[in-house]
This record gives structure tokens, sequence and C-alpha cells, in this order.
């Protein structure tokens, strides 16, 4: 089955739901903050949600991630 999601969007958004901040997950993916907002912007825009927070819970209804 093919994931909505890259690699690294899925590395994003698996991180944010242990609650990590934006500067939290590019220090451990080594990215900058800019490059995991152009990520976090990226799902929000595929999925035709309005925030983060949105983009989380359709992607774990979607069994894209895990929490």
């Amino acid at each position: 089955m093919h994931s909505l999601l890259t690699k690294r969007e899925k590395e994003i958004f698996t991180l944010l739901t242990k609650s990590q901040s934006t500067r939290q997950i590019a220090d451990s993916l080594c990215i900058s903050e800019k490059t995991v907002r152009n990520h976090i912007s990226n799902v929000i825009q595929k999925l035709g949600v309005d925030s983060r927070i949105q983009a989380v819970l359709e992607l774990i209804k979607m069994k894209e991630i895990d929490f």
C-alpha cells in the first residue's frame, strides 16, 4: 500500500505525536526548524486541514502514523 506521507513527513508527524516541539524535531533529525515547518505545511495542504493538530488526528485515523 502506498503511503500518503514521505518517509521524512512520517518521521516528523510521529515525533509530533510524542509532544516534541519544532526545535526538538529539527534537532533530533538534524534538519532546520524551517524544513520541519515546511514538511508540516505540505502535509496540512495534502490533507486539506487547518492545523498540525488536525493533521495528526487525520493521519492517526487513516493509520498513516501510530499514536
